[in-house]
Formats: C-alpha cells, sequence, structure tokens
C-alpha cells in the first residue's frame, strides 16, 4: 500500500511507521523536518509546516490511506484534505479519548457511543481545556466531508519506548528502584494505557483492510488498578514495590484527581480488538520501556 504519513517521527508516528515499513508498505512522511530527522532514511519525506498551512510538497503524490498523526486544529483537517484532494482513498485521524464528556458517564456507556464534549471552533490554542473539544471539531470534519472513507482512533494514555511525555515512564522507573513508591493516586484507580506497538499495528490494521468506523484504543487487555501498574512494573524489573497511595492531585502520572473521571480509564476496547488490535501484556511494555529508558541513561522525567 501507499500511505502518507503526516508526522511520523515522534512516537505514536514513529511506531506507526515502523510496523508499516515491516509490513512492507510503501511510505511518504509529511512534517517540518525538526523532529528525528535520521529516522528512516529510506522513506521519502515531504517537508512543510502545518501552522502556516504550507502542504506544497504533497502536490502530485497519490496514496492509498492518508495516516494523520499531527492534526490537532479543525484547520489542519480541512487543509490536508484540501491538498490531496481526489488523490488518496482513506483518511485515518489518530483522535483522542479525551473527546469524550467524562464526568459523571456511566460506564456502560463507553463504547465508541458515548457522548463527546461540544466542538471548540473560536480558539486554536490548545490547552487541557481545548484539547478534547479541538479534536471534537477536527473529528467532525473528517466525518462530514468523507463520510465513511474516514477512519476515526481514539487513544487513551499511550505507553512505549520513546514516550515523550513519560507518564508511564514514571512508574516503571520507579517500580524498578523496589520498596516503597509515595504516590499522588489512588491505589483502587483505575488505569488504562495502550502499547504503543498495538495501537500502531490497529492503525495499519486498519489501513489495510480498507475499514471505516471509529475505534477506541485502549489497554491493556485486562483492567487495572494503580497497585496493580506497580506490582506488574516491578515485576517486570525484577523488584519488589509497594503503592503508598496518597491524596490524588491533578497532573500526577497517570491519577485522576476526581474520581468521577474514573470512566475514562474504563473505556472498551471491544471493537478495537476485533478490528486486529494486539493486546500486549503490561509487563511486556513496561520491561520495554524501562530498557528504553536505561539505554538512554535515565534522564530527568518531564513529570512529577
Amino acid at each position: 500500500m501507499r500511505l502518507l504519513v503526516l508526522g511520523g517521527t515522534s512516537f505514536v508516528g514513529r511506531a506507526i511507521v515502523s510496523d508499516a515499513l515491516s509490513r512492507g508498505h510503501d511510505l511518504t512522511l509529511f512534517s517540518r523536518g525538526k523532529t528525528g530527522p535520521e529516522l528512516f532514511p529510506e522513506v521519502p519525506r515531504a517537508i512543510g509546516d502545518r501552522d502556516t498551512g504550507d502542504y506544497a510538497s504533497l502536490a502530485g503524490g497519490e496514496w492509498d490511506a492518508v495516516i494523520d498523526v499531527t492534526a490537532y486544529v479543525p484547520r489542519h483537517v480541512d487543509e490536508v484534505l484540501d491538498a490531496v484532494d481526489g488523490r488518496f482513498g482513506r483518511y485515518i485521524l489518530i483522535s483522542t479519548g479525551s473527546v469524550y464528556d467524562h464526568a459523571g458517564a456511566p460506564e456502560a456507556s463507553m463504547d465508541e457511543s458515548a457522548a463527546r464534549l461540544a466542538p471548540e471552533l473560536g480558539t486554536e490554542e490548545i490547552t487541557g481545556e481545548t484539547y478534547g473539544p479541538l479534536k471534537v471539531a477536527c473529528e467532525d470534519v473528517a466525518t462530514s466531508r468523507l463520510a465513511d472513507r474516514a477512519t476515526i482512533v481514539r487513544p487513551g494514555i499511550v505507553a512505549g519506548p520513546f514516550d515523550p511525555t513519560d507518564r508511564f515512564t514514571w512508574w516503571v522507573r520507579a517500580a524498578s528502584r523496589g520498596g516503597t513508591v509515595e504516590a499522588a493516586i489512588r491505589a483502587d484507580q483505575p488505569v488504562q494505557v495502550v502499547d504503543s506497538r498495538d495501537l500502531a499495528r490497529l492503525v495499519v490494521r486498519l489501513a489495510e483492510d480498507d475499514r471505516p468506523g471509529t475505534f477506541n484504543a485502549v489497554g491493556p487487555a485486562e483492567p487495572v488498578t494503580a497497585a496493580d501498574v506497580l506490582r506488574i512494573c516491578a515485576a517486570a524489573a525484577g523488584t519488589t514495590a509497594e503503592l503508598a497511595a496518597g491524596t490524588p492531585r491533578k497532573g500526577f502520572p497517570l491519577a485522576v484527581a476526581d474520581p468521577a473521571w474514573d470512566p475514562m480509564f474504563r473505556r472498551s476496547a471491544a471493537r478495537a480488538y476485533a478490528a486486529g488490535m494486539p493486546q500486549t501484556p503490561l509487563a511486556v511494555t513496561a520491561a520495554d520501556v524501562l530498557a528504553w529508558d536505561r539505554a538512554r541513561g535515565l534522564p530527568e522525567l518531564t513529570v512529577s
């Protein structure tokens, strides 16, 4: 297949490109060329800037699918669809689970039919409050313009090597030290993280199958709590760790400050699994993240 990936050299995009290459697909990467310029030297690069609407490098190409990792505001979707108009088959938008109106949502509704937030159309400033509503607006542009040629993937928190957020890496590193780990989180709080490689395999599989629809990309397959996450990460590191749970606070890695928002970590991935998303055990993800973290020299984490 001929695939155009918008992004592709940071984290989620990097995993998608790696998976697609392993499957023998013909790729083109569109980006500013500033992140990971040394990666994937065998893949053609189309240089442009979404912030300024520069898509000139996409003139003339044709693709079976466009995989959009870097659309954060609805203008991004409109502009790229205009730029490749008539020269692609399927458009796959990497959205987010943050589109859902989680507060007070009953668990049973947390499949792809759950209520979304209102779309944000009045600003392009991305904040904790506007991120989800802007992604809702991105989804709406894609589906209104393309109907069943659009595929929407809504990841939860993504874990794996090369993660720039360090949210899951914090837990892996803390567990690897063993002993008592103090954390601003409830021990019984549900946690969902999806392995970046599982997410990538899902996205490429959706392109290969030319499959429409919306898919929650969440994991692991078995429900876990914060206490379970620490235990599993410690076992992967060959240590024993005990969670000293504390008062949840906003911004602590994987923590939900308000229990009313627990449903955000109880979403259903049944549709994604049925479409072919793998189910990597959390212990494998933890071991791989630990190996990567050590290989990069255990730098100061971006979260605490």
